[in-house]
């Protein structure tokens, strides 16, 4: 099972619930690294957005099965003489969490940036599995299978 956190999820709902419903995007923070994230078979699939980004400014990191996701949208190398109309575009290094469940395995991650969307998938654990069991039977000495 996978599970996020977002440490400022909570200071927005405060400020939304103090302030008031504002205008769309006056008091809550955007998202600047939306995710998806289901289940496939034997793995879990999650999709990050990082458009504009570009790969080797993408980090990620296993630690005591937290994986973080950064990434840092660098601004636009403009040439001489220049002038910005308009830059709406979050800059700068974000980051995201995911606790991992024990059913996971994260020595097994597998990553792939395309199209300004990571892709991570993560397999179950083998231990995590349903498996048979084998049911000895005392009586006759041969082992039968649980079916």
């Amino acid at each position: 099972m996978l599970m996020r956190t977002d440490p400022f999820r909570e200071f927005d709902r405060l400020a939304q619930q103090f302030f008031g419903s504002q205008t769309p995007g006056t008091w809550s923070r955007p998202t600047p690294m939306p995710m998806d994230a289901y289940r496939q078979g034997e793995q879990y699939v999650v999709a990050f957005d990082l458009p504009g980004i570009s790969p080797d400014a993408i980090e990620l990191d296993v630690e005591r099965n937290v994986l973080t996701v950064k990434a840092e949208r660098r601004p636009l190398e403009l040439g001489e003489g220049v002038e910005m109309q308009v830059s709406e575009r979050p800059l700068g290094v974000f980051s995201r969490q995911l606790f991992l469940g024990e059913t996971l395995d994260a020595d097994r991650i597998e990553a792939n940036y395309a199209n300004g969307v990571l892709t991570l998938k993560i397999p179950i654990a083998e231990q995590a599995k349903p498996r048979k069991i084998a049911i000895a039977n005392t009586e006759s000495g041969h082992q039968q299978l649980d079916a």
